[in-house]
């Protein structure tokens, strides 16, 4: 009998508002809604990670920093949707505001990004724990991007 190992990652991403208070979701290969998010590339911190997973998911790039929204783990969505027990995932977001309107994935995984109000945000995002991760720092969200 084969023990089934878990690897262990860390990712770093955002939580972006823009100007008409709505929040940037991203889609993974098709078939699951997220904020934009992903691993560290050797050598880099959690900030320019965020920053950059942002920028290929999204093709947004005028980012002006917030806050520190935290961190929390799951498990990876799996290729085909559903966790994949294989991967725990430890997750930092940073809250982020931008004037840009148009998202344009650069990431062929990350074929559509859409901005939208929150409540839908919430809604669409497929983990469990992404969405309880939302609806947990929704009003820190709306406090600190009030105007921006």
């Amino acid at each position: 009998m084969s023990e089934k190992r878990t690897g262990k990652t860390i990712s770093a991403g955002g939580v972006v508002v823009n100007r008409d208070g709505h929040i940037l979701v991203v889609n993974q290969r098709g078939n699951s809604w997220s904020l934009p998010k992903g691993h560290l590339d050797p050598g880099e911190d959690l900030m320019t990670a965020a920053r950059r997973e942002i920028y290929e998911e999204s093709g947004v790039d005028d980012l002006k920093y917030v806050a520190d929204l935290g961190r929390y783990e799951r498990a990876r969505i799996g290729k085909y949707g559903g966790e994949s027990p294989d991967e725990m995932k430890t997750l930092h977001f940073f809250l982020f505001t931008t004037s840009q309107h148009e998202p344009s994935p650069l990431d062929k995984d990350n074929p559509e990004a859409r901005w939208v109000p929150l409540t839908q945000a919430t809604d669409m995002l497929t983990h469990p724990k992404d969405r309880a991760f939302l609806v947990k720092n929704a009003s820190i969200i709306v406090e600190k991007t009030a105007g921006a």
